[in-house]
């Protein structure tokens, strides 16, 4: 599932192609084709993101919400737009440019009052402007859970998943077990901080980057990472190799459904 960075991109992809702009919609597959035709010929005027959900702002005062989930993705490209592929949830078109969404688990139209529900409901973003760490200090600091599970909680901490998750931890030394109660204040910030830092370099680049320059191949005389996450890590997918600052073998396990990457020695109990 696409990470907050990555939706993040999306928005700002959408200010690019379509902001002030009246859009054509339409739903070549069919399931959003009632929604489509509501914001039809209507302005773009906002682009927004909180956590994994991507919010488009329309000129009546819709919103076009989408979560990608697992499987959705976007497509740009030039116009004029090519006959329509596959499964075509959602197209947004322009004289000069096209966006199609295929696959969302969500793509749906709020009202104003609904979209602020959406982001009550929502963490602190580490991408937001507006973005409260106290907020999310106030459940991590009173829970019993481990912090590896609060941080894919989404309404603890909204758009960080499973790469930012073992990467943040194991940069601050944090075994994810650990319960929230039992992390300092001090180490929750740096934990934030982190994210912050991170998550905005996953914007800027495209990728997720969350080596320092110490630890890069070059800097270490190693080998690069060759996976299809497109970004040297320390931790995530590396079950059995070495750490790379202590040797100790990287473990994983499943957690909250999901894989979870630690070091051991990096990051003790």
């Amino acid at each position: 599932m696409p990470e907050g960075h990555t939706i993040h991109r999306l928005a700002g992809e959408h200010r690019r192609a379509f902001a002030g702009t009246a859009v054509h919609a339409e739903s070549p597959q069919g399931r959003f084709a009632a929604g489509a035709l509501r914001i039809d010929g209507r302005v773009l005027t906002e682009a927004d993101a909180h956590g994994k959900h991507l919010l488009l702002g329309f000129d009546d005062d819709r919103w076009l919400h989408v979560h990608l989930g697992i499987y959705g993705k976007y497509t740009f490209g030039p116009a004029p737009a090519p006959p329509p592929t596959g499964m075509v949830r959602l197209r947004l078109s322009t004289t000069e440019e096209y966006a199609d969404l295929r696959g969302p688990n969500t793509c749906e139209l709020l009202d104003p009052d609904e979209k602020k529900a959406l982001h009550a409901r929502l963490g602190p973003d580490p991408l937001r402007a507006d973005a409260e760490p106290e907020l999310a200090w106030r459940r991590i600091g009173r829970s019993r859970t481990s912090i590896g599970t609060l941080l894919m909680d989404q309404s603890v901490v909204a758009g960080v998943g499973n790469i930012y998750r073992a990467e943040a931890l194991f940069r601050q030394g944090v075994d994810p077990a650990r319960p929230g109660r039992d992390l300092t204040h001090e180490r929750w910030s740096a934990i934030w901080t982190d994210l912050v830092f991170l998550m905005a370099e996953g914007v800027r680049a495209g990728h997720i980057d969350t080596v320092r320059p110490e630890h890069t191949p070059e800097a270490m005389g190693r080998p690069p990472r060759v996976d299809g996450h497109g970004g040297e890590v320390y931790v995530y997918r590396r079950s059995t190799m070495p750490c790379f600052l202590c040797g100790t073998e990287v473990r994983t396990e499943v957690l909250s459904g999901r894989n979870l990457f630690w070091c051991p020695t990096c990051q003790r109990a």
